[in-house]
Protein backbone atom coordinates (compact mmCIF):
# COMPACT_ATOMS: atom_id res chain seq x y z
CA UNK A 1 0.00 0.00 0.00
CA UNK A 2 1.21 3.48 -0.82
CA UNK A 3 2.19 5.32 2.35
CA UNK A 4 2.79 8.83 1.00
CA UNK A 5 0.43 10.77 -1.20
CA UNK A 6 0.62 13.93 -3.28
CA UNK A 7 -2.04 16.30 -4.62
CA UNK A 8 -1.68 14.54 -7.99
CA UNK A 9 -3.06 11.36 -6.38
CA UNK A 10 -6.39 13.09 -5.70
CA UNK A 11 -9.03 13.59 -8.38
CA UNK A 12 -12.33 15.46 -8.17
CA UNK A 13 -15.35 13.49 -9.37
CA UNK A 14 -19.05 14.17 -9.66
CA UNK A 15 -20.72 11.04 -8.34
CA UNK A 16 -24.34 9.98 -8.67
CA UNK A 17 -26.43 9.15 -5.59
CA UNK A 18 -26.09 5.45 -4.76
CA UNK A 19 -28.93 3.50 -3.14
CA UNK A 20 -27.49 1.06 -0.60
CA UNK A 21 -28.38 -1.63 1.90
CA UNK A 22 -26.62 -0.92 5.20
CA UNK A 23 -25.37 -3.13 8.02
CA UNK A 24 -24.18 -0.89 10.83
CA UNK A 25 -21.18 -1.76 12.99
CA UNK A 26 -21.36 0.01 16.32
CA UNK A 27 -18.81 -0.72 19.02
CA UNK A 28 -15.13 -1.39 19.42
CA UNK A 29 -13.33 -1.30 16.05
CA UNK A 30 -11.42 -4.46 17.00
CA UNK A 31 -14.71 -6.38 16.69
CA UNK A 32 -15.43 -5.21 13.12
CA UNK A 33 -14.29 -8.59 11.77
CA UNK A 34 -17.39 -10.31 13.17
CA UNK A 35 -19.66 -7.70 11.57
CA UNK A 36 -17.84 -8.11 8.25
CA UNK A 37 -18.36 -11.89 8.39
CA UNK A 38 -22.10 -11.41 9.03
CA UNK A 39 -22.24 -8.90 6.16
CA UNK A 40 -20.51 -11.35 3.79
CA UNK A 41 -22.88 -14.18 4.80
CA UNK A 42 -25.90 -11.90 4.35
CA UNK A 43 -24.70 -10.79 0.91
CA UNK A 44 -24.22 -14.40 -0.18
CA UNK A 45 -27.70 -15.33 1.08
CA UNK A 46 -29.31 -12.45 -0.83
CA UNK A 47 -27.29 -12.80 -4.05
CA UNK A 48 -25.64 -9.38 -3.74
CA UNK A 49 -22.17 -10.53 -4.75
CA UNK A 50 -19.36 -7.95 -4.97
CA UNK A 51 -18.99 -8.87 -8.64
CA UNK A 52 -22.43 -7.42 -9.40
CA UNK A 53 -23.10 -5.04 -6.48
CA UNK A 54 -20.52 -2.48 -5.31
CA UNK A 55 -19.20 -2.52 -1.75
CA UNK A 56 -18.91 0.64 0.36
CA UNK A 57 -17.82 1.55 3.89
CA UNK A 58 -19.05 4.80 5.45
CA UNK A 59 -16.78 6.02 8.25
CA UNK A 60 -18.97 7.87 10.76
CA UNK A 61 -16.30 7.88 13.49
CA UNK A 62 -12.56 8.37 13.82
CA UNK A 63 -11.24 5.34 15.73
CA UNK A 64 -8.38 7.47 17.12
CA UNK A 65 -10.71 9.92 18.89
CA UNK A 66 -14.00 8.06 19.42
CA UNK A 67 -14.53 5.95 22.55
CA UNK A 68 -14.64 2.30 21.41
CA UNK A 69 -18.26 1.76 22.51
CA UNK A 70 -19.38 4.73 20.38
CA UNK A 71 -17.46 3.85 17.21
CA UNK A 72 -19.68 3.54 14.11
CA UNK A 73 -19.06 2.37 10.56
CA UNK A 74 -21.61 1.31 7.94
CA UNK A 75 -20.98 -1.68 5.68
CA UNK A 76 -22.96 -1.07 2.50
CA UNK A 77 -23.83 -2.77 -0.74
CA UNK A 78 -25.07 -0.79 -3.70
CA UNK A 79 -28.54 -1.98 -4.71
CA UNK A 80 -31.89 -0.54 -5.58
CA UNK A 81 -33.80 -3.78 -5.23
CA UNK A 82 -36.04 -4.58 -2.24
CA UNK A 83 -33.98 -5.78 0.71
CA UNK A 84 -34.36 -9.20 2.32
CA UNK A 85 -33.03 -8.84 5.87
CA UNK A 86 -32.82 -12.63 6.44
CA UNK A 87 -32.66 -12.13 10.20
CA UNK A 88 -30.08 -9.34 10.09
CA UNK A 89 -30.53 -5.68 10.97
CA UNK A 90 -30.36 -4.19 7.49
CA UNK A 91 -31.53 -0.72 6.56
CA UNK A 92 -31.82 1.03 3.24
CA UNK A 93 -30.23 4.38 2.55
CA UNK A 94 -28.43 6.45 -0.03
CA UNK A 95 -24.86 7.60 -0.36
CA UNK A 96 -25.51 11.12 -1.62
CA UNK A 97 -24.25 12.28 -4.97
CA UNK A 98 -22.16 15.36 -5.58
CA UNK A 99 -18.57 16.44 -5.88
CA UNK A 100 -15.98 14.31 -4.10
CA UNK A 101 -12.22 14.27 -3.74
CA UNK A 102 -11.16 10.71 -4.55
CA UNK A 103 -7.93 9.02 -3.45
CA UNK A 104 -7.21 5.55 -4.85
CA UNK A 105 -5.38 3.14 -2.52
CA UNK A 106 -3.76 0.02 -4.00
CA UNK A 107 -2.39 -2.86 -1.93
CA UNK A 108 -3.39 -3.80 1.60
CA UNK A 109 -6.55 -1.77 2.16
CA UNK A 110 -7.37 -3.07 5.66
CA UNK A 111 -6.17 0.18 7.25
CA UNK A 112 -6.99 3.33 5.30
CA UNK A 113 -6.01 5.69 8.11
CA UNK A 114 -2.93 7.18 6.38
CA UNK A 115 -4.90 7.88 3.21
CA UNK A 116 -7.79 9.41 5.19
CA UNK A 117 -5.41 11.58 7.20
CA UNK A 118 -3.76 12.78 4.00
CA UNK A 119 -7.13 13.84 2.56
CA UNK A 120 -8.24 15.69 5.69
CA UNK A 121 -4.97 17.02 7.09
CA UNK A 122 -2.96 17.79 3.96
CA UNK A 123 -5.01 17.83 0.78
CA UNK A 124 -8.20 19.55 1.99
CA UNK A 125 -6.59 22.66 3.59
CA UNK A 126 -4.26 23.14 0.59
CA UNK A 127 -7.00 22.58 -2.01
CA UNK A 128 -9.24 25.53 -1.22
CA UNK A 129 -12.16 23.08 -1.14
CA UNK A 130 -14.61 22.62 1.73
CA UNK A 131 -15.90 19.31 3.08
CA UNK A 132 -19.61 18.61 2.74
CA UNK A 133 -21.80 17.33 5.58
CA UNK A 134 -21.38 13.62 4.85
CA UNK A 135 -18.64 11.39 6.24
CA UNK A 136 -15.65 10.03 4.40
CA UNK A 137 -16.49 6.77 2.66
CA UNK A 138 -14.76 4.23 0.47
CA UNK A 139 -15.67 1.92 -2.33
CA UNK A 140 -13.94 -1.44 -2.21
CA UNK A 141 -13.18 -1.85 -5.92
CA UNK A 142 -11.16 -5.09 -5.67
CA UNK A 143 -10.45 -6.85 -2.41
CA UNK A 144 -8.75 -9.84 -0.86
CA UNK A 145 -9.39 -12.77 -1.17
CA UNK A 146 -10.98 -12.16 -4.61
CA UNK A 147 -7.63 -10.68 -5.72
CA UNK A 148 -4.11 -11.03 -4.27
CA UNK A 149 -3.61 -8.55 -1.42
CA UNK A 150 -1.14 -6.41 -3.40
CA UNK A 151 -3.83 -5.92 -6.09
CA UNK A 152 -6.60 -4.84 -3.69
CA UNK A 153 -8.09 -1.42 -4.53
CA UNK A 154 -10.13 0.97 -2.42
CA UNK A 155 -11.17 4.47 -3.39
CA UNK A 156 -11.67 6.97 -0.57
CA UNK A 157 -14.33 9.62 -1.23
CA UNK A 158 -14.29 12.93 0.63
CA UNK A 159 -17.60 14.71 -0.14
CA UNK A 160 -17.07 18.38 -1.11
CA UNK A 161 -19.36 21.42 -1.19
Amino acid sequence: MQTTYTPDDVTIRDVAPTPVAIMEHRGDPVTIGATIQRFIAWRKATGLSPTVSPTFNVFHSDPRTTPPAQYRMDLCVGTDRPIEANGERIETGTIPGGRCAVLRVVGNTDNLELAALYLYRDWLPASGEEARDFPLYCQRVAFFPEVPEHEAVAELFLPLK
